[in-house]
């Protein structure tokens, strides 16, 4: 919104002595995204939990053969790490718990080789995405962990209602979605109609109390959306702060921070007598 970064501090973490993933499978999706909200709930932190649907693990499987329940509605991948005795814990824990919640099937990985094999299928998400459609359109809502199952049950409904297919895949351990929607740039007007339906699953995202990105920001993408998110109010600050530090526009100009004149179009705004606030700041 304001900056340009020009010196960046990191800190190292050192690598953790052992790791294990863990594979669980799930019948019913809605109970695969129950058992993330209860793992949290725990207090159990893995070192990474996602989520596949059914229709994301078969593109993968048929892709790299990673191993996973293709008959399987959605999967989770878990990995704990830590000393090999916490690590033993943790799976147990885990473990018990996804029994709990209603898994069909839990698989810990034998050895360093096969945990790899889980996760190279979660990294092939994408290209093999790129295998089953000639294009595909990612989204980035993140959401409350507890409405996981909620959402995905209204994705699929937008796809129905928008007849295009869309494979999901998320960082499940903190609610950020990735769907994807596929569709065919070539085929007159199913692009626009996939940014309809993109646009709606970002609505979904925020009528459940999440946001518009997670990782991949706004850009222009998204911009409209903003205008949903934040109400009257935060836009103006937004603005305020936008005219205080960057008053003749010069970073990243119309993209992250929607102008007035946008979300008033987009009718997430009413403009009184023709006048916008904060006159000095142009309009694109």
């Amino acid at each position: 919104m304001l900056g340009v970064l020009v010196e960046v501090t990191v800190k190292l973490i050192p690598k953790a002595p052992f790791s294990r993933v863990l594979l669980a499978a799930f019948a019913d999706i809605r109970k695969a995204g129950n058992a993330v909200a209860d793992i949290i709930a725990e207090g159990i932190i893995p070192a990474g939990l996602e989520m596949m649907d059914k229709a994301s693990v078969r593109a993968v499987e048929d892709f790299v053969h990673a191993g996973y329940p293709t008959d399987a509605e959605a999967i989770l991948l878990c990995e704990l790490d830590g000393t090999e005795d916490e690590v033993a814990t943790g799976l147990a824990e885990v473990t018990q718990l996804l029994d709990r919640c209603g898994a069909v099937e839990v698989r810990v990985a034998s050895d360093d080789i096969e945990s790899a094999r889980f996760w190279v299928g979660r990294k092939a998400a994408f290209p093999a995405a790129g295998r089953i459609a000639p294009d595909y359109y990612c989204m980035d809502g993140t959401i409350p962990r507890k409405h996981l199952a909620e959402v995905l049950a209204g994705i699929r409904a937008l796809s129905k209602k928008y007849k295009l297919e869309v494979i999901n895949v998320f960082h499940a351990g903190d609610g950020n979605l990735h769907p994807l929607i596929l569709y065919d740039a070539a085929i007159a007007g199913e692009l626009e109609r996939t940014e309809a339906f993109g646009s709606e699953i970002l609505r979904l995202c925020i009528n459940m109390g999440g946001t518009i990105t997670g990782e991949h920001g706004v850009g222009i993408e998204k911009i409209n959306e903003m205008c949903i998110q934040f109400n009257n109010d935060e836009l103006d600050q937004f603005h305020a702060v936008k005219a205080a530090f960057d008053a003749k526009g010069l970073l990243n100009p119309g993209k992250a921070v929607p102008t007035l004149n946008r979300c008033a179009e987009f009718g997430a705004m009413h403009v009184h007598a023709g006048e916008n606030k904060f006159p000095e700041l142009e309009r694109y």
